[in-house]
Formats: structure tokens, C-alpha cells, sequence
């Protein structure tokens, strides 16, 4: 992203999220309130939460790597961003389910000197239904939504109208821990598949919502933003394009169907600028993706590219 001449006295805030599967990094210009226009994205993919539904804990290497981002962005920030100050860092699913997170907090914290802060389920939920609307035309203000973020280790479920949720859920179901539950070979057989989607209604049963008005579903995070970038036939990833653009169901289950049969190698090779470090995990997304719209009823849904580090923002704000 281009960077831009900045007044001195504007305020350049910044938020890392350290997923499962990703760690990101938003700068914003803070305008007022909750408004602010991004500055800059970037994206690693070190797979935090690889083995972790497994074993029950964060590996040395995957934590080395980690580490290795946040230094990287922080010293990014120092060098292009001096005024901004200490990033806000949030972590999920990989971490608040490790039994050594406190050694993967205390490391960071004796490595870069930043805090990192674990969310828990709802206030997981409760960042992206505030950071997937904040990229969103103002007319979606007007509505009732609903936000599913399906991330790597867990996939959240938020709805309310603006600020307000009504009800918000964190599922234990998401892209790296289904893939590797059920989804074990490449490609993965109808078997396989059917079991996955079993195990995906058995979860949305458990706990369910009790949508009324109507609202409009928002998707936010990787699998969503792929496959929106994939049906436009983008060459590069363009926030501008992806923002409110509408995936109906009838086309996600044909991605599906297609997806299915094609090996990883194949399919990051097809698309690699969205699916690199992540073709092995998107069809389980799909399949999260397809399931959580089927059960509801939910024709369409609206890409955001907001997430937890643009809620992390706006709450802080």
C-alpha cells in the first residue's frame, strides 16, 4: 500500500492479530470516534495453531516464528510510523487453547517489549462485528447484521444493528482445526467431506441464534475474502474491490464442488496470491461457510475485509 503525506498532529494508531492461521498487521489514520481511513495492511502466515487441537499446546517453532512478525512489525512501525505508539496485539483461538500460553505471552513480551492481550470467545466476536462494519458503506448502519468470521481455530458468530449485538457465539470450528480433524488427505474424500459437514451442523445446533428482521450476513477473514477475490478474477488484492461484494450461496457450493477434487499444490499454484498458506485449509472454510448459511436460511453473503485488529481500534477508540 502507498503511503501517504500525513499531517504531524493526526493520530496513527495500529493493531496486530495473531490468528491461527495469520498475523496481521492494520495501521490507521484516526479521524474521530470510530473513524479512521487504513493506512497500511500486511499479512504473514506462520501457522500459530498448527497441532495445537491435538496437542494441546503451541510448538517452539511455530511460537519462534511468530515472535519473529511481531519484531518485524514493530520495527516496521518504527521506522514508517514513529509517532504511533506501542501496537494494540490481540491473540485467539491458538492461543487462549494452548496450555503454554503464558509461555508464548511472556516471550513476546521479553523479546519486543509489547503486551499481547488473549481475547476469549466473546470478545472475539464482539471486535470483529465492530471491525467488519467499519470498512463497510454507512447504508449497512442502517440494518441489522450478522458477522461470521471464520478463522483458523475458531469461527465467531455476532448480530446486533451498529454498535448494538443482540447475541454473539465463538465456535470451536475453524479452517486449520477441521482440515486436520477431518479433511486428512489431498484432496480429501466424499467421506470426508460429509463428515466435516456433520460435525459443522452438530456445532450450529448446539448453540443456536434466533435471527428476526431479516439481517444481512457479513463475512470477514480469509476464506471469505479468497473466494470474493478468486469470482472476480483479481491479479491483486484490492481492499476497495472485495468490501461489499456479494457471494451467493447457489456459487459457494459450486466453488465447492470444484475445490474439492483439486490437490493444494494445484490450487495455491492457480491462485497464489490469496491462497498461498492457505490452500490446504480453504475448503474447510467453504464448507464452514456453506454449512453456517444453509442452517440459516442465508442466500448471500457480504464481503468485509475488516476484522478483530480494525474492532481492536475502534473499541480502543
Amino acid at each position: 500500500m502507498d503511503r501517504r503525506p500525513r499531517e504531524e498532529k493526526e493520530m496513527i494508531k495500529a493493531a496486530i492479530d495473531i490468528g491461527t492461521n495469520t498475523v496481521l498487521l492494520l495501521v490507521v489514520q484516526q479521524k474521530s470516534g470510530s473513524e479512521f481511513d487504513v493506512l497500511e495492511e500486511l499479512q504473514r502466515m506462520p501457522r500459530l495453531g498448527r497441532d495445537v487441537d491435538s496437542q494441546k499446546n503451541l510448538s517452539g517453532e511455530a511460537m519462534s516464528r511468530v515472535g519473529a512478525i511481531i519484531r518485524e512489525y514493530y520495527h516496521f512501525l518504527q521506522l514508517h510510523y514513529p509517532e504511533c505508539d506501542n501496537p494494540i496485539i490481540t491473540a485467539t483461538s491458538a492461543v487462549r487453547d494452548a496450555a503454554n500460553r503464558r509461555l508464548f505471552i511472556e516471550k513476546v513480551k521479553q523479546e519486543t517489549g509489547l503486551e499481547v492481550h488473549i481475547l476469549n470467545g466473546g470478545e472475539e466476536a464482539g471486535y470483529t462485528f465492530l471491525g467488519a462494519q467499519s470498512v463497510l458503506d454507512h447504508t449497512f448502519e442502517e440494518e441489522p447484521v450478522v458477522v461470521l468470521d471464520i478463522g483458523g481455530g475458531s469461527t465467531e458468530i455476532a448480530w446486533g444493528q451498529r454498535e448494538e449485538i443482540i447475541d454473539r457465539h465463538s465456535f470451536d470450528m475453524g479452517c486449520v482445526r477441521f482440515t486436520e480433524r477431518f479433511l486428512t488427505t489431498d484432496p480429501p474424500t466424499p467421506l470426508q467431506m460429509d463428515t466435516a459437514r456433520q460435525a459443522i451442523l452438530k456445532m450450529l445446533l448446539e448453540r443456536p441464534f434466533d435471527f428476526d428482521n431479516h439481517p444481512r450476513l457479513i463475512g470477514v477473514a480469509g476464506t471469505v475474502t479468497s473466494l470474493a477475490f478468486i469470482d472476480q478474477e483479481l491479479s491483486i488484492y484490492e481492499s476497495g474491490r472485495l468490501n461489499g461484494y456479494s457471494l451467493c450461496l447457489s456459487v459457494i457450493r459450486d466453488y465447492i464442488s470444484n475445490f474439492s477434487s483439486i490437490p493444494t499444490d494445484d490450487l495455491a499454484a492457480r491462485y497464489p496470491a490469496v491462497l498461498e498458506g492457505r490452500a490446504d485449509i480453504f475448503l474447510a472454510g467453504l464448507l464452514i461457510l456453506e454449512g453456517v448459511m444453509e442452517h440459516y436460511d442465508f442466500q448471500s453473503v457480504t464481503v468485509s475485509t475488516g476484522g478483530i485488529r480494525h474492532g481492536a481500534i475502534v473499541y480502543d477508540s
